[in-house]
């Protein structure tokens, strides 16, 4: 075995599986463990995510948020132990693949716009297109008034 394969078989081992399903623009909430002494508790650190980058061991995210009149951003590393996990509380939508120009911004300025999550009528997006849930939805609604009309 060379010294590169032994390294990404290491590599392999120390990777987290449930490594977070988001990106750039998401809003998310990073659960860190900190250890004081013999004394083990978890932090969280909420914010909008502005960068990613590396691959396997070595990836880092990027989490920028604006609080108490300023501006604070923490790297992280995505495969760490101390990260207990990555929990994403809004999808956004974004064009870039870093979001630097988020640094100097606070309140409206700093939004990200939010990814449309279509639940209308009860009914959840199962892979179709937002055309398809409102036809669906405008035959169920003009069914329901001919039921009606027939009844009265």
């Amino acid at each position: 075995m060379s010294r590169n394969q032994v390294i990404a078989k290491l590599e392999e081992e120390q990777l987290k599986k449930d490594s977070g399903d988001f990106r750039v623009g998401d809003t998310v909430k990073v659960h860190i463990r900190i250890i004081e002494g013999d004394k083990e508790r978890i932090q969280m650190f909420t914010g909008t995510v502005i960068a990613r980058k590396g691959k396997g061991l070595s990836e880092t995210f990027s989490v920028h948020r604006y609080a108490y009149g300023e501006g604070m951003e923490r790297v992280f590393q995505l495969h760490s132990p101390r990260i207990a996990k990555v929990e994403v509380m809004k999808k956004g939508r974004v064009r870039r693949g870093k979001l630097y120009y988020l640094r100097g911004t606070s309140g409206k300025a700093s939004k990200v716009k939010g990814q449309a999550a279509f639940k209308t009528a009860g009914i959840e997006n199962n892979g179709q297109d937002a055309s398809e849930i409102q036809l669906e939805n405008i035959e169920n609604q003009t069914a329901e008034a001919n039921s009606e009309s027939a009844k009265a």
